[in-house]
């Protein structure tokens, strides 16, 4: 629930609402969380203030973003969501979880962590870019008939080869 609450608020206005509603059907089902919860390639944080989760970060193991067809994904861990309840934006909850999947990475040994980003959402890139990630390449992200780019965005890890 707080996976659908959050995308829908901070993207909800960016596309016909019978498109956004598949959409979060699609990606939020509860079948579709429990496979990923499931998945051992997937790493859930979540964050719970007040008794009430207000955020979650979800990573995913050997991750091809950014990656050419024949190149190996394995020691990627990529950053598939990271979202905070509106409440609780500015509150620093946000890097807190960033930190712990940063943490996380080098845990499990990862040379570099990827995530992609839509390219007018301008909060998100100044937070991803103040954690040191930079700019790769960009692909093409669907909901239903609305077609957006989001730029692929990657940071290397210390004493990882990249």
């Amino acid at each position: 629930m707080l996976g659908r609450q959050t995308f829908l608020d901070t993207f909800g206005d960016e596309a016909p609402a019978d498109d956004m509603a598949a959409f979060l059907d699609q990606t939020y089902g509860p079948d579709i969380q429990l496979a990923e919860l499931q998945d051992p390639r997937h790493t859930f944080l979540l964050a719970e203030m007040q008794g009430q989760a207000v955020g979650y970060a979800k990573a995913w193991r050997d991750s091809p973003l950014g990656l050419e067809a024949d190149e190996n994904p394995a020691d990627r861990l990529e950053l598939k969501q990271l979202y905070v309840a509106q409440d609780w934006i500015g509150t620093g909850l946000g890097a807190s979880l960033m930190r712990r999947v940063l943490e996380l990475a080098q845990a499990e040994a990862c040379r570099c962590v990827v995530l992609g980003v839509w390219e007018h959402n301008a909060r998100a890139k100044a937070f991803y870019e103040r954690f040191g990630f930079r700019q790769i390449g960009q692909h093409t992200f669907h909901i239903g008939t609305n077609v957006s780019t989001d730029l692929i965005l990657r940071k290397g890890l210390a004493g990882r080869a990249s």
